[in-house]
């Protein structure tokens, strides 16, 4: 592909071209809001437009003609192919394991693709208090894989531990004594490279970088001491194509776009 690595590329356009690029060929994925919801609607029109976008406020099968604020837009409704009581989403479609990839974001994550989305500092005396885990426990659990966007790649967001843990992995629920159906976090995409794991048992290592970012950098700025695949890659930056779609197709009115 001809890449045009000379068009400035905003880091909400990178996250989610990547993102957008690494669902290809899946069929099901459950969309957090935000990012998620920018990088599925991207793939839509490029990697996978046969992708079935799944969102928790029980819609399957959506195809929005714009955008979705919140899980409860009631643009998500129109033309998508069904909406569910939230007792059919967890249990059947969910529980059910029918989600090939759940994709959402976080404020913390671990080595071991635990998340953060409750806290930051002590619980009893939070610096900051976020919105906690809506449905993501679930999608960790349950979906066969999970990938992670990070809008920050430093070390307060990538923890040695993470200050609450709202979405144990697998080796964490393993030791509670439950068992997941999924494997957990897989990938994470950051703007500064993707970190991946073949597996349960297995931390996340260092895999692929953007134009110009070291490896030295990704290790500075994670929290603990990150492991490197021993045939590292190089991201292709986004296409002038992409960006269009992204800019003037899929979120004209910077919904989500910074």
């Amino acid at each position: 592909m001809n890449r045009e690595s000379t068009v400035v590329t905003t880091s909400s356009e990178l996250l989610a071209v990547v993102a957008a690029r690494e669902l290809a060929d899946r069929s099901t994925v459950f969309a957090g809001i935000g990012l998620p919801t920018l990088a599925v609607a991207l793939a839509q029109r490029t990697t996978a437009p046969g992708i079935e976008i799944v969102y928790e406020s029980g819609v399957c099968g959506a195809h929005p003609s714009r955008l979705p604020e919140t899980i409860a837009d009631a643009v998500l409704i129109t033309d998508s192919e069904a909406v569910l009581p939230m007792t059919a989403l967890f249990g059947y479609v969910l529980q059910g394991g029918r989600i090939d990839v759940g994709l959402l974001g976080a404020a913390q994550i671990d080595r071991w693709g635990n998340l953060n989305s409750s806290v930051i500092g002590d619980w009893h005396a939070p610096k900051v208090r976020l919105p906690g885990s809506g449905g993501a426990m679930e999608v960790m659990a349950n979906s066969r894989e999970v990938f992670v966007v990070m809008r920050r790649h430093d070390p307060r967001s990538f923890v040695a531990e993470l200050d609450f843990c709202t979405s144990p992995g697998p080796e964490r629920a393993l030791g509670d004594g439950i068992r997941p159906l999924g494997a957990g976090v897989t990938r994470v995409i950051t703007d500064l490279g993707i970190l991946a794991r073949a597996g349960i048992g297995e931390p996340l290592r260092l895999v692929a970088t953007h134009p110009g970012v070291t490896v030295e950098k990704v290790r500075e700025a994670t929290g603990w001491d990150l492991d490197v695949a021993d045939e590292l890659t190089t991201v292709e930056p986004p296409t002038a194509e992409e960006l269009r779609l992204l800019r003037d197709e899929v979120d004209p009115d910077r919904v989500y776009l910074r």
